[in-house]
């Protein structure tokens, strides 16, 4: 049997270096270090203000309504919660929608409706070139009454318990001169919608009267406090409310497959699911008057 050199002289090396290895391994050990000194066992941060801790937060607001297709709705209202702890609050937040306004989609669409409205008057008698005025009105008549603003839906006033928790705050710098303590917050909870809405009809023709209707929906807030004093924040907030209704007062649905098209009559199937963004703008007041310092 004839040896190979060059296999025993790796198998050697090979074998040599398996028993370095071995021969050489230390187990490895975690030590506890302790920190000693002026800093042991102190907090990450001291004479933190703990503007909101145990103290009571009376918030003036006025909300705006976003991405209105018809109408805007500005809501009074305020937010009245108290704080737990620095980052935890329960309370309740509510406005009313004391004013409304169209947008000019709404004023094109009934410039256009009154004067289609306007020339099928001056036709009734059945004077000549009218038919397609009047194949107008026959095409619009379930949608489109006198006036477009009196069948438009409107949030009426909105009152929803809520819990609060902060999971940041720090310095705001202004110009690199003026810094202010704020914090970022996050509110959530049920919400209680008064509605107005165009009233459900069969026959729908010449009937455009409202009506009115609570709804439930979820709804949630992100805001920014930016504390003026010891007392005192301004607050800037971003909530969505999202339920379905008819917002245009039309026929848009109730038949067809999956009831995705027109019936002539006005239902709940007529309501479109929408995701309503408010912002709000709050004027925060607290109590009492002087915030806890911590260690």
């Amino acid at each position: 049997m004839t040896r190979n050199p060059r296999f025993t002289k790796r198998l050697l090396t090979a074998l040599t270096a398996g028993l370095a290895l071995l021969g050489f391994t230390e187990h490895s050990q975690a030590q506890e270090l302790y920190l000693t000194g002026p800093l042991a066992g102190a907090p990450a941060v001291r004479k933190l203000r703990l503007y909101r801790q145990t103290r009571l937060e009376i918030a003036p607001a006025v909300s705006f309504s976003l991405l209105d297709e018809y109408q805007r709705t500005i809501l009074l209202g305020a937010r009245l919660q108290f704080n737990i702890t620095d980052w935890l609050a329960i309370g309740a937040w509510g406005g009313w929608g004391g004013l409304k306004l169209s947008t000019a989609l709404t004023d094109n669409i009934q410039d256009v409706n009154a004067s289609r409205r306007s020339q099928a008057a001056a036709c009734a008698s059945g004077g000549p070139g009218c038919t397609g005025t009047l194949l107008n009105q026959r095409l619009t008549e379930v949608n489109l009454g006198p006036d477009l603003k009196d069948q438009l839906g409107s949030m009426d006033w909105v009152a929803a318990p809520q819990v609060t928790i902060v999971p940041f705050r720090g310095k705001l710098a202004l110009f690199q001169s003026v810094y202010m303590d704020t914090d970022l917050y996050l509110s959530a909870g049920p919400a209680f919608v008064g509605i107005t809405e165009r009233k459900n009809c069969n026959p729908c023709a010449n009937q455009f009267q409202t009506a009115s209707r609570t709804a439930i929906a979820p709804t949630a807030a992100l805001g920014l406090s930016f504390y003026v004093n010891k007392w005192a924040a301004l607050g800037f907030e971003y909530r969505v409310l999202p339920f379905s209704w008819n917002i245009g007062g039309f026929d848009t649905a109730g038949t067809g497959k999956d009831n995705q098209f027109p019936d002539n009559k006005i239902t709940d199937a007529d309501q479109r699911f929408r995701v309503n963004q408010m912002m709000t703008v709050s004027f925060n007041f607290y109590l009492p008057t002087q915030y806890k310092v911590s260690e």
